[in-house]
């Protein structure tokens, strides 16, 4: 079903994330141990052949950048879009890991008034509701249909997992960038009351699917969401859309697979995993 975003609960996925991060969490003394537990990790981030592709969708799929204009009348500056952007992934993990909650519009809209507070701009109702209605009809990246139809063409199952909630008056941003028609299901992190990159959503959209988690491949922009993905035992794709690379950090997962469009990385996980 491709239409309105499915939120998704907690269930048993807790204790399967809090498993995994047990596992994964340990200090190793000696090189030699050093050295054999950094093999093991890298053995644990390659899962096997996913069948099932899981996408983050803003920015991703979603071109953020459309709405420079709307940022640029508001705050007089288009680079308040990243400076809220990235408070925005900030303060939604700041909540996850201390154990609160607030939906992604209402901390979008708190952040729009911060923003607006340091830059000394009075942001006002109607600008507030411009931007939210700009993030419900974003227009998808031009690469992004050619590879969903490649991908839907091998075979894979494909969903998505976004931050931001269903929008229960009317069409997913999916829906209005015409990409809704792609995806088996929609699901919203809204019900589990956590923010990616906490390795419960990974977990629970396994178990909603009733597939394991080494049956899924995160394809995201962010090293953040890979990153998360992969230590819940998926794998992951990353598409380096501008401003984004991998994290060469050793110890750490490195995406499976890494291309600059959505056809490139298609491309690359057909030849891996449907050949």
């Amino acid at each position: 079903m491709s239409g309105q975003t499915k939120p998704i609960g907690r269930r048993d996925s807790l204790q399967a994330g809090m498993a995994v991060t047990a596992a994964s969490t340990g200090l190793v003394a000696g090189s030699a141990e050093a050295q054999e537990a950094e093999n093991r990790a890298k053995d644990r981030w390659m899962t096997g052949k996913p069948s099932v592709l899981i996408f983050d969708v803003n920015e991703t799929l979603i071109d953020f950048e459309s709405m420079h204009p709307l940022f640029e009348r508001i705050f007089g500056d288009k680079h308040a879009l990243r400076e809220w952007l990235g408070h925005l992934i900030m303060y939604s993990m700041t909540l996850t890991l201390s154990g609160l909650y607030k939906d992604f519009f209402s901390l979008g809209q708190g952040l729009l008034r911060m923003v607006g507070d340091i830059h000394k701009v009075d942001v006002t109702p109607a600008d507030i509701e411009a931007i939210k209605q700009g993030m419900l009809t974003m227009p998808a990246h031009p690469d992004v249909k050619e590879g969903l139809e490649q991908l839907k063409g091998a075979g894979f199952r494909m969903v998505t997992l976004t931050n931001s909630p269903p929008n229960p008056r009317g069409k997913t941003p999916l829906e209005n960038a015409g990409l809704a028609g792609f995806f088996e299901r929609q699901f919203s992190i809204e019900t589990a009351r956590a923010y990616k990159p906490s390795q419960i959503l990974y977990h629970m959209v396994a178990q909603e699917l009733d597939v394991p988690s080494s049956a899924c491949c995160m394809i995201a922009c962010h090293v953040w969401d890979t990153i998360g993905a992969q230590s819940a035992g998926l794998s992951a794709g990353l598409i380096t859309r501008p401003g984004n690379a991998p994290l060469p950090v050793p110890g750490l997962p490195q995406p499976n697979v890494v291309a600059q469009d959505l056809p490139a990385l298609a491309a690359q996980m057909i030849k891996l995993w449907k050949s």
